[in-house]
């Protein structure tokens, strides 16, 4: 499936209370509290990368998804949201494929994880994701309605970020000075001082 995917995230305190309120405005459970696994491949030279691309077999809930996420052919857009065309496919074999990715020369070259819930409405999606680094919070939908929702919610604008779990993880290395190469549990506790 193809389309463009349209998110903010957002940090969050509470999830319980998060949740509860999803409920209060009308957001129905999708996926019970699930362990996800991410690894992004490329190139050694990172040439996907180099154009704003990412290729990543996911592990969801027991489901394997192959994913492929660009900026889209008129550019970034507008800033208050993050935009990118999205092409998704499950998987039987996730394994097999990342064999046939190293036949080909693309190799793993980021590994991400999270514990993901998630809720819906009739027209978009709340992801609250507990990740190493914190929770999260992703709404996914139109423009407009990830506003709306995001009022319902209070969460201010100045709140909303439009960036990947990869571009958090290199800011938190930073500030930290953390050697950790991968955004996983086992990593963060392994680079804990």
């Amino acid at each position: 499936m193809r389309a463009i995917e349209t998110e903010i995230k957002f940090r969050v305190a509470d999830a319980a209370a998060l949740e509860n309120l999803l409920s209060k405005i009308g957001f129905r459970l999708v996926t019970p509290r699930s362990f996800e696994s991410n690894t992004l491949y490329d190139t050694p030279d990172r040439q996907l990368r180099v154009k704003r691309e990412l290729v990543r077999i996911r592990n969801y809930a027991g489901h394997w998804l192959l994913t492929h996420k660009r900026v889209p052919d008129s550019g970034i857009g507008e800033d208050r949201h993050k935009h990118r065309v999205e092409t998704e496919t499950e998987l039987a074999d996730g394994p097999a494929l990342a064999e046939v990715f190293s036949s080909v020369g693309l190799i793993p070259v980021f590994r991400y994880e999270k514990w993901r819930t998630e809720w819906a409405d009739d027209t978009g999606h709340c992801l609250v994701d507990e990740t190493p680094l914190g929770i999260f919070a992703e709404l996914e939908g139109p423009a407009e309605w990830i506003d709306r929702v995001s009022q319902q919610l209070c969460v201010a604008p100045s709140d909303q970020l439009t960036l990947s779990y990869g571009r958090l993880f290199e800011q938190w290395r930073e500030k930290t000075g953390s050697t950790a190469e991968d955004l996983t549990f086992a990593a963060l506790a392994e680079s804990a001082p």
